[in-house]
């Protein structure tokens, strides 16, 4: 699909290349930099447009995605920021307008009665789901790559990102201690909504039923 086409008889990006080298010397990271900044753009854009009809943007998309990928279906909200990546301010906004659309509510931390979760809503499940299938099939507004340039462009990025400090270049060694720090993360707070329930119900205190989902 294609959105605010602009159509031009030639490439900006790559003519101020030229003007770039011409004055200052050549310069593919100028290039590159520009490009990467415009497709932002332009992906960003497509991406709303396809999500538009479920009332999400990409942001709240990523954030509901992020919670069906919890076991219990709930995270604290600074778990939500750390994996997306984004300020705290910013997770409150998004979660704020997935609960006035009755796809998240919120609910206290059985851990220690004061922290807050974000917990999906059985219609945030549906929502996402026919989210997700409108994104698939629309290949994540990339259709005209492959799957080896695909592969390779995250790649590529992956370095990048390295660099910047976004994680360790060896994280794949610690994925599987981080996965079981989120699965006992989500254990506790699972048993301790199970614990007060049993006490409400007169039944004691018996072990957490198993979670809803695999874990992020």
């Amino acid at each position: 699909m294609a959105t605010d086409q602009l159509n031009l008889p030639f490439d900006p990006i790559e003519r101020a290349a030229e003007t770039w080298r011409t004055r200052f010397g050549p310069s593919s990271a100028m290039a590159a930099v520009t490009s990467i900044m415009r497709a932002h753009q332009i992906l960003l854009s497509q991406l709303d447009t396809l999500l538009k009809p479920y009332d999400l943007t990409f942001a709240r998309y990523e954030a509901l995605v992020l919670l069906t990928f919890s076991r219990a279906g709930a995270l604290p909200l600074s778990r939500i920021g750390e994996r997306l990546m984004v300020h705290p301010t910013s997770v409150t906004n998004t979660v704020d307008r997935l609960e006035r659309a009755g796809l998240v509510r919120r609910r206290r931390n059985p851990r220690d009665g004061r922290g807050v979760l974000a917990e999906i809503t059985d219609h945030g499940r549906e929502v996402v789901a026919r989210a997700t299938e409108a994104l698939m099939g629309a290949d994540f507004a990339m259709p005209m790559y492959g799957e080896a340039e695909l592969e390779q462009m995250f790649g590529l990025l992956r370095t990048l990102r390295v660099a910047a400090g976004d994680f360790a270049a060896d994280h794949r060694a610690d994925h599987g201690a981080d996965h079981r720090a989120d699965h006992g993360a989500d254990h506790r707070a699972d048993h301790g909504a199970d614990r007060r329930a049993d006490h409400r119900a007169g039944r004691g205190t018996g072990c957490a039923a198993p979670g809803l989902a695999n874990k992020y």
